[in-house]
């Protein structure tokens, strides 16, 4: 399993920081590869279903993600099914700022399985440069709620 893991911080309160990052589907403008994402299922809460398309490594692969649990507004984990390659696992927790904005802790864990093994070697260094650009995206984006 690889695991990937980074901080932003934003002057936007944590309320607002909330409502925008649990709906999931915004993730097509924070999240750079990915190409798609739009709730297939559930309100927003605990079994909601987002179908995912990201471009990696180059080629396109389409995730469900299931939130699989919610702790409002302080964190959110999705469960990601890549089919026969690749289970993922994406928690995003929210904290308060001394001065008023919020943190965002991103960590994104990926296990490789099935024909997913044959990339393994690959995965570290590429979701290490993947993780800076989406900590990039996701820390101008959030300034700009």
């Amino acid at each position: 399993m690889t695991t990937v893991e980074r901080t932003v911080t934003t002057p936007v309160p944590q309320e607002r920081v909330w409502e925008y990052l649990h709906d999931f589907s915004h993730a097509v403008d924070w999240d750079p590869p990915t190409e798609s994402c739009e709730r297939v299922a559930g309100d927003g809460g605990v079994g909601t279903q987002y179908r995912n398309v990201s471009s990696f490594l180059g080629a396109s692969t389409e995730v469900l993600y299931e939130v699989v649990s919610m702790d409002a507004p302080h964190s959110f984990q999705l469960k990601g099914d890549a089919g026969d390659s690749l289970d993922l696992l994406d928690t995003i927790t929210l904290a308060p700022t001394d001065d008023g904005g919020t943190a965002v802790t991103y960590r994104a864990e990926f296990k490789p399985h099935g024909a997913g093994k044959l990339a393994a070697p690959l995965l570290p260094p590429a979701l290490e440069l993947l993780a800076q650009r989406v900590a990039s995206s996701l820390e101008d984006t959030l300034r700009s709620l």
